[in-house]
Parts: structure tokens; C-alpha cells; sequence
């Protein structure tokens, strides 16, 4: 496999971003979380392509940030996206996380970052930042909460300690199982399903839910209103009706 420290292919309208330093349990260096960013931005600059599938090389996702190059002073940060060039902005297009192995540390929050994690049985997932008198400040002590009970979250993060694909999928962290070594066909399975609907109406959606938890409920209509009026009165909306009375499948244009 190539020494670039992540892989894009074009799977039709789907990307799939591959983190590659397997040697390294896929850490984050600055070299990755740039190549995170440069990843997202061809993501939603490319009008063919409408959903994200990140991955990682070899036996996990990723396990977080690469400790050595920490302590060398590198910091990979990316301006304008945070940490391995995703947690504080990722892309406006649909993201699915395919989980093999572990995603540990910052790894788990760069899943976090995407809307929907498929992970494989036996997965492990945690973030285990305080066991090095470090925090897990890349977006998990948000996230995780939005995500599962508060009271497992704040265990799992004051613990350590991590829990398995299984645990993460009852307690609704995980969106979908697969067997070992699927976990990438199972979320392009899914990517599919996506990539048929509109664009315009998957970006403003992701919007409006990553948006609206710090709306009033007051505040949520007319935000919402705001984002979706634009979609609303689209061509693609237009489309979108003509292909269900017409019984065919609609052909997108992103207008």
C-alpha cells in the first residue's frame, strides 16, 4: 500500500477515505490530519460525489493522535477543522465511519466527527486520554453524551476504559454491526442507500441536526426554515416530485 498517509477512492458517487499509516495503528500525525482535510474538501468540491465512507488501513480505524510526534511538538491541527483535519468541521456532505479493530482515543473521535458509525463485532472503542494524564479534547466529552447515557459516557471517559462494538450499539454509539473485515461493504451498502437521495436536502439535514441543539424552540422554526427554504424551492425538489408521480428515478443536478 502507498506511504500516503491517506488514500481517497472514487466508488461513484461515494468517497471512501482510507487512513494508511497501518504500521502506526493509523495515529494522527500532521501529514494525516492534513490529508483528513484535503480529503473533505474534495469531498464536498466534487458535485458527483454526495456521501464520505472513512476508514482505516490494516488491523483498526485508528488509535488517536501520534503520542511520539506529540511529544516531538508536532500538533496536528488543522486551521479552521481542529484536530486531524475533521472533529471541529467536518465535511457538509453525509459521513460514515467503517470500524475494524479499534478506534481508540482521538481514533473514536474522529469517528465521532462523522454522522453514522458502522463498526465490526469486537470492536473496541474508548478514550482512554486520562490513563496519560491527557484529555479527550477533540470533541468526545460532546459527543459522546449526545450519543449514549451520560452517566456510561462520563464512565468511559473518567475509567479509560474502553467497551465493545456490541456494548457501543445498545447504548446507540454505533449505528450498525458487521462481521469482522465488512465494515467498510457494510457502510458502502449504506453510503448506497444515501447517495439516491438529494444532495441538497442530505446537506441541509445534516445541517439542521448538527445545528439545532442550541436552538429555542422558538429559534428551531425559523432557523430551520432559513436552511430549508433555499432546498425547498430548488430544482431538485421540483425533480424530486416529478420522478415520484412519474414513476422513475430522479436525476440530480445539486440546484
Amino acid at each position: 500500500m502507498s506511504d500516503t498517509p491517506v488514500l481517497t477512492e472514487r466508488r461513484e458517487s461515494v468517497l471512501l477515505i482510507t487512513l494508511n499509516r497501518p504500521d502506526a495503528r493509523n495515529a494522527v500525525n500532521l501529514a494525516m490530519a492534513e490529508g483528513i482535510a484535503a480529503a473533505l474538501d474534495q469531498l464536498d468540491g466534487d458535485q458527483e460525489l454526495s456521501v464520505g465512507v472513512l476508514t482505516g488501513a490494516g488491523k483498526g480505524f485508528s488509535a488517536g493522535m501520534d503520542l511520539r510526534a506529540f511529544v516531538s511538538g508536532e500538533r496536528p491541527w488543522v486551521d479552521g477543522r481542529g484536530f486531524a483535519g475533521i472533529v471541529q468541521r467536518p465535511a457538509r456532505k453525509p459521513l460514515i465511519a467503517a470500524v475494524e479493530g479499534f478506534a481508540m482515543a482521538g481514533g473514536l473521535e474522529i469517528a465521532l466527527a462523522c454522522d453514522v458509525i458502522v463498526a465490526a463485532r469486537g470492536a473496541r472503542l474508548g478514550i482512554p486520554e486520562v490513563k496519560r494524564a491527557i484529555l479527550a479534547a477533540a470533541g468526545a466529552l460532546r459527543k459522546m453524551p449526545e450519543r449514549m447515557p451520560l452517566g456510561v459516557a462520563a464512565e468511559m471517559a473518567l475509567t479509560g476504559d474502553p467497551i465493545t462494538a456490541e456494548r457501543a450499539y445498545e447504548l446507540g454509539l454505533v449505528n450498525r454491526l458487521a462481521d469482522p473485515g465488512q465494515a467498510v461493504e457494510a457502510a458502502l451498502e449504506l453510503a448506497g442507500v444515501m447517495s439516491k437521495n438529494g444532495p441538497l436536502a442530505m446537506a441541509a439535514t445534516k445541517e439542521i441536526l448538527g445545528r439545532q441543539a442550541d436552538w429555542t424552540l422558538s429559534e428551531f422554526w425559523e432557523k430551520q426554515d432559513a436552511i430549508a427554504a433555499p432546498v425547498m424551492s430548488s430544482d431538485d425538489a421540483r425533480e424530486g416530485a416529478l420522478a415520484f408521480t412519474e414513476k422513475r428515478e430522479p436525476q440530480w443536478t445539486g440546484r
